[in-house]
């Protein structure tokens, strides 16, 4: 059959591809604190025990956008949003440290600080785990500062600090989970200089506008893979008329 067939039908793949990544940015559009994904394309010789004579595509997903989103104000209590670059440590379900920036926070039966994705939040001293309050205050640099239940309200205990980071980004990688961790495994050390703005939520990174436009452009190279496709079968078919006759 004919190679241009493998080749049309390689493309039309990575065309699939690079649309899945496009559209999982669309789909997060209103998740708080996103950072969409790139996504390129080049093309991929074919190796093998002689000279390559084929070249086919490859999507690639480089890295992520680490762009912040826009800062908007919510009033809440427990809503956060890191000023400029930073993360905020926090542990997963499997008890992996991972960093996040969705400031989205809840206390949990238990008392544990969580975030809209259900990460328990990392403190100093570990997990954030909350006593019994009537009020809470989160102050800029992370300071945790509450009013216990049934106390007077000058009586106000700090009761832990928000484990902010600042790692290079090109440590950070994002996991198939969604979540960020460092590619080299090692401890980050905590950053005084990343503060946060109580009161207010970070949003998503990924402008709409242009995911659709590549979108509707991985789309129409979509079609002219098919179509392709299926002038190579009509050529192989017209080589056959030709033989037998």
């Amino acid at each position: 059959m004919d190679r241009a067939l493998f080749i049309s039908m390689s493309g039309a793949k990575q065309n699939m591809l690079g649309q899945a990544v496009h559209a999982n940015n669309l789909a997060n559009v209103n998740t708080t604190g996103f950072k969409s994904d790139f996504e390129q394309a080049r093309s991929m010789p074919v190796f093998g025990e002689t000279h390559p004579t084929r070249a086919y595509a490859m999507t690639e997903n480089p890295g992520t956008n680490f762009a912040s989103g826009t800062v908007t104000p919510t009033g809440r209590d427990l809503d956060v949003a890191l000023r400029g670059e930073g993360w905020i440590t926090a542990q997963n379900p499997e008890g992996e440290t991972v960093y996040t920036r969705t400031g989205k926070l809840r206390v949990d039966p238990d008392g544990a600080l969580r975030n809209s994705e259900n990460l328990t939040i990392m403190g100093n001293a570990g997990p954030i785990v909350l006593p019994e309050f009537t009020k809470l205050d989160i102050a800029p640099d992370g300071t945790i500062t509450i009013q216990g239940a049934g106390e007077t309200p000058d009586a106000l205990a700090e009761v832990d600090r928000i484990l902010m980071v600042n790692p290079e980004k090109g440590r950070m990688e994002k996991g198939s989970d969604g979540f960020f961790r460092v590619s080299d495994g090692e401890n980050v050390v905590p950053d005084a200089a990343v503060t946060i703005e109580p009161g207010f939520l970070e949003g998503s990174n990924v402008n709409p506008v242009s995911e659709m436009i590549s979108m509707l452009s991985l789309s129409k190279q979509f079609q002219v893979q098919v179509k392709m496709m299926s002038t190579a079968e009509e050529n192989q078919k017209s080589v056959e008329r030709l033989l037998q006759s």
